[in-house]
């Protein structure tokens, strides 16, 4: 399993993982990840129960592996008003059909490394987030010493939102995670009391500009007609300015 030697010129193709991949998908796991998975998970992966999947292949490998995994990404839809980072969508994603793609686990063996097979498997993600239209965003974790996972995520434009102290227990220690968040279909992050102060002095600044072009347009009209008057040698009154009526359509917002 896992031929270690990489062909001169691989040919990397994706696919989703099936059944037949359960071998294989369970020994590299193994291999990759300091955390050991039941096999119900396994077996709800290669099966589609729940879970979302897609695998890497070498189809240029000999010896029959050229349909043998050598990456994989594994995912799965959850409720957003039910996820731990609910706090950080828009008010709509809070609503009861909206649904986030949360990432649960990610591997390359290590000779097929800095190829761009992560990011591939993980713009599938991206890509099937964004085909579901109640979907708003894609989530992970990452441990905070993988250091060439959190590169990639900032690289694919994935925001860093929160640091979880001890979230993670391995051989009776913990470790800090962080949490990468990357929005879909319009999803969004809860506007800060700065964004929404500097949101409100920009509509106010355009409805002061507003106001000044109709005063400034309706004085000229009034210009304009007392010249023509005085050429005409008409009598009329100037208006009381208790009269003068204000334009106060600008002003709606504040």
């Amino acid at each position: 399993m896992v031929n270690t030697k990489v062909p001169s010129q691989p040919k990397i193709c994706y696919r989703p993982i099936r059944p037949s991949d359960l071998d294989i998908l369970e020994h590299i796991h193994g291999r990759l990840f300091p955390i050991r998975y039941e096999s119900t998970f396994f077996h709800d992966v290669v099966n589609g129960r729940d879970i979302v999947s897609w695998g890497a292949v070498d189809s240029s490998r000999p010896d029959g592996r050229s349909d043998e995994l050598i990456g994989f990404v594994t995912a799965r839809i959850v409720l957003a008003k039910e996820s731990e980072i609910v706090d950080m969508l828009g008010y709509d994603s809070a609503k009861s059909d909206q649904t986030l793609v949360y990432v649960l686990t990610l591997g390359v063996v290590e000779a097929y490394r800095s190829l761009g097979i992560a990011s591939s498997l993980i713009r599938e993600v991206i890509k099937y987030a964004s085909s579901i239209p109640t979907c708003r965003a894609v989530y992970l974790h990452v441990i905070s010493y993988n250091n060439p996972a959190i590169n990639l995520y900032k690289k694919m434009s994935f925001k860093c939102v929160r640091r979880l102290q001890g979230f993670y227990l391995i051989n009776g220690q913990h470790y800090d995670s962080f949490l990468f968040l990357y929005y879909v279909n319009g999803g969004r992050s809860p506007c800060s009391p700065l964004e929404l102060l500097t949101a409100l002095v920009s509509y106010m600044r355009s409805g002061f500009k507003s106001v000044a072009a109709r005063l400034c347009k309706n004085g000229g009209r009034k210009i304009s007609r007392r010249t023509k008057c005085k050429e005409s040698h008409s009598l009329v009154s100037a208006p009381n300015k208790r009269n003068v009526p204000v334009e106060c359509s600008g002003y709606e917002c504040v």
